[in-house]
């Protein structure tokens, strides 16, 4: 084994270095590969992950195992990707807290989004939908912005979570139409819904698979879809762009990376994989019916997308000041 250890040091340090990690690549993968989920079982993250990696054993050949490593609002998990071996065997499923806002709201984050990562693919997004308890005297975002400017201070509005992407649209919101509202963080986005429910807050953003089956059941209304177009799942709702907030944009995106310094042959071959997986009628099925749009890009995609998406939360942590807890 050592004989052959050296053989490979030696053809990587005479220029035979693409040659051996095209052979890994042949190869890859050879064992069960992990995604790792920066958060506790049972939430989107989870879900998507674990229907992914299902359906991933017969394009890799290989068990895909999910593997639950929550706390810190992801970080946790993120970093012990980042400090992996650079193999391909262990994944993370990206999100914005952890790879795009973390780094922003907690300064000693212990590690780099960019640089510690290698990018793979964006598999879906789900855009976040602008809530209002029924008895809500308004029927539009426009109208939500009339009627918090006439009350500043008044009005209040409910989140997963100081720093969470429920909290940060919300903020984004209140900038963009120079808004008061009051803020109240909830321990999770199933307690900040049922307080909306409850007529305990008055309004909210929420991920759209989390309150598809709620509509129409005079709990809670939908006034405004934070995307640039209209989404199937919500036809009748138009986007907040319509009503005069234009170029808002906030989706909760899922997206999967490996350690840095993955070696390309292996994560051109997991991008095939997890986007013919992404792509296929069964998985696009399941993901609408969860509230995801289904994608599958390219890496450099996800990486401008990643990228786009820390200066926007790192602009509106800055602009609205706001601290983690």
């Amino acid at each position: 084994m050592r004989h052959g250890y050296r053989i490979a040091l030696l053809m990587a340090a005479i220029g035979f270095g693409p040659a051996v990690q095209n052979i890994h690549a042949q190869t890859f993968p050879a064992k069960p590969v992990r995604i790792v989920v920066p958060f506790a079982p049972g939430g989107a993250n989870d879900i998507i992950a674990r229907v992914v990696a299902q359906r991933l054993v017969e394009p890799l050949g290989q068990q895909v195992l999910v593997d639950n490593r929550g706390g810190a609002g992801g970080a946790i998990g993120a970093e012990y990707v980042a400090r992996s071996q650079p193999d391909g065997y262990t994944l993370l499923l990206a999100n914005p807290g952890p790879n795009a806002i973390n780094p922003s709201l907690q300064p000693k984050t212990p590690y780099d989004p960019i640089k510690d990562f290698s990018m793979i693919t964006l598999m879906a997004v789900s855009p976040q939908v602008l809530v209002i308890h029924p008895s809500m005297p308004i029927r539009s975002a426009k109208d939500l912005v009339a009627l918090a400017k006439s009350k500043p201070g008044q009005i209040n509005y409910g989140s997963s979570g100081t720093g969470a992407i429920t909290h940060l649209a919300m903020e984004f919101f209140k900038a963009r139409t120079k808004t008061d509202m009051v803020h109240i963080p909830y321990k999770g986005a199933n307690v900040s819904l049922t307080e909306l429910m409850g007529g305990q807050v008055s309004t909210m953003f929420a991920a759209l698979g989390s309150i598809t089956s709620m509509l129409g059941t005079n709990r809670v209304k939908a006034i405004g879809v934070a995307s640039i177009e209209r989404t199937p799942l919500l036809p009748d709702v138009p986007t907040l762009g319509e009503s005069g907030i234009n170029d808002f944009e906030v989706v909760n995106w899922f997206g999967i990376v490996g350690p840095a310094n993955l070696p390309k042959p292996v994560t051109d071959r997991l991008n095939q994989a997890i986007n013919r997986v992404v792509q296929s009628p069964d998985t696009k099925e399941r993901f609408s019916a969860l509230g995801f749009v289904p994608r599958g890009t390219t890496a450099e995609t996800l990486d401008k997308h990643i990228r786009s998406e820390i200066e926007r939360w790192r602009t509106v942590i800055k602009s609205q000041n706001i601290k983690a807890e």
